[in-house]
C-alpha cells in the first residue's frame, strides 16, 4: 500500500446480492467492507491494501453470485478508486465486535473490553479475566476468510465443539486458521493439520496461531487434500459446494471419524448429499444458519 492510500472497489448490486458481494470482496482480499442500502440497490465498498485488477474482482464477484444462486445481472456497477488513509482502518476497528459461538469467543487482538451483548462470562474472557468454560480465540482480520462473523464459520465452530473429542483434526481450506486454532485450544495434546491453496492465507493463519499460543501444535501446509493426506478423527472442510463435491472422495479418505462439510447454501444441499450417497457416506446431522448449512458425515 502506498503511504496513506487505500485501493477501493465500490460494487453496486441488487439488494438480494448483498451477502454474495461482501463474500466475493473478502475472498479477493479486502481488509474490510462497508455497506449502504437503499430501496433500489445496495452499495458494498471493499478496502484493499494493495493495487488490484478490477476485472479479477469482477470475476470473483460473478463466482460469488453463482455460489449464492444469483444471476450475474445482479451485479449492476463496479467502480475503482484510490482514497487517502484518513485513519479508515482505525475507524473500522472501532465497530468490530467479538463473536460468541457456544464455548468459543472470537475477538480481534485490539479488543480488551466489550460493551453488553455477549454473555457475562464471554465479556470477562475478552477482557483477560477468568471466564468459566469459554475459549477465547484471537483473530486478526486480514486478507483471508474466517473471522467468526460469517454463518459458515459459526456453523463449523458449533460442529467442532460438538464432535471434536481430541486426537487429530484436519482443517481443509483453513483461511485465517480459526477452525484449526479452535481445535488446538480445546485439546492441547491434539494433532492438528491445516491446509490451504492460498499462500497468503497460510501466512495469516500462522500469525493468528501465534496470537493464540498454538503455533507449535498446528502443522500448516500449502496445498489441498489428496490421497497422501494423513487421516484425522475430525475433518472440517469449509469450502464451497462445487469444490466439496469435487474433493469428497479425498475428504472421506482423510476421515477416520467425522467429516464436517460447510460453505453450502441450503439450495445446494441436495447436490452434496447426492454425492455423499454415491460414495456410501451417511449424513448424521444437518445444521443451518441463515441460508447456509453444515453437514456432519
Amino acid at each position: 500500500m502506498s503511504a496513506g492510500t487505500w485501493h477501493v472497489v465500490e460494487v453496486i448490486a441488487t439488494n438480494e446480492a448483498h451477502e454474495a458481494v461482501e463474500y466475493g470482496l473478502m475472498e479477493r482480499g479486502a481488509l474490510g467492507t462497508e455497506t449502504r442500502e437503499s430501496a433500489e440497490s445496495v452499495s458494498v465498498t471493499g478496502y484493499f491494501a494493495r493495487p488490484i485488477d478490477p476485472e479479477n474482482v469482477r470475476a470473483e464477484l460473478i463466482d460469488s453470485l453463482r455460489i449464492y444462486n444469483l444471476p450475474s445481472a445482479a451485479l449492476i456497477e463496479l467502480k475503482y478508486r484510490e482514497v487517502a488513509d484518513r485513519d479508515w482502518l482505525a475507524e473500522w476497528k472501532k465497530h468490530w465486535r467479538p463473536v460468541e459461538v457456544g464455548r468459543f469467543v472470537v475477538a480481534p487482538p485490539w479488543i480488551t473490553s466489550v460493551p453488553p451483548g455477549l454473555s457475562e462470562y464471554a465479556r470477562v474472557r475478552v477482557a483477560g479475566g477468568p471466564a468459566g468454560d469459554h475459549i477465547l480465540i484471537r483473530i486478526n482480520p486480514g486478507m483471508a476468510f474466517g473471522t467468526g462473523t460469517h454463518e459458515t464459520t459459526r456453523l463449523c465452530l458449533k460442529a467442532i465443539e460438538k464432535y471434536f473429542r481430541g486426537g487429530s483434526f484436519l482443517d481443509a481450506g483453513t483461511g485465517t486458521g480459526i477452525l484449526a486454532i479452535a481445535a488446538a485450544r480445546m485439546f492441547r495434546d491434539a494433532r492438528i493439520e491445516a491446509c490451504d491453496v492460498d499462500v497468503e492465507a497460510i501466512a495469516i493463519a500462522k500469525e493468528n496461531a501465534g496470537l493464540n499460543g498454538v503455533t507449535d501444535q498446528i502443522i500448516f501446509r500449502l496445498g489441498t487434500v489428496d490421497e497422501q493426506t494423513p487421516s484425522a478423527d475430525l475433518v472440517c472442510a469449509n469450502l464451497t459446494a462445487p469444490l466439496i463435491v469435487e474433493l469428497l472422495p479425498a475428504l472421506i479418505g482423510a476421515t477416520c471419524g467425522r467429516l464436517i462439510l460447510c460453505g453450502i447454501l441450503d439450495s445446494q444441499a441436495e447436490l452434496v448429499q447426492s454425492r455423499l450417497q454415491e460414495l456410501g457416506a451417511t449424513t448424521l446431522e444437518i445444521d443451518q444458519d441463515g441460508e447456509w448449512i453444515s453437514l456432519a458425515v
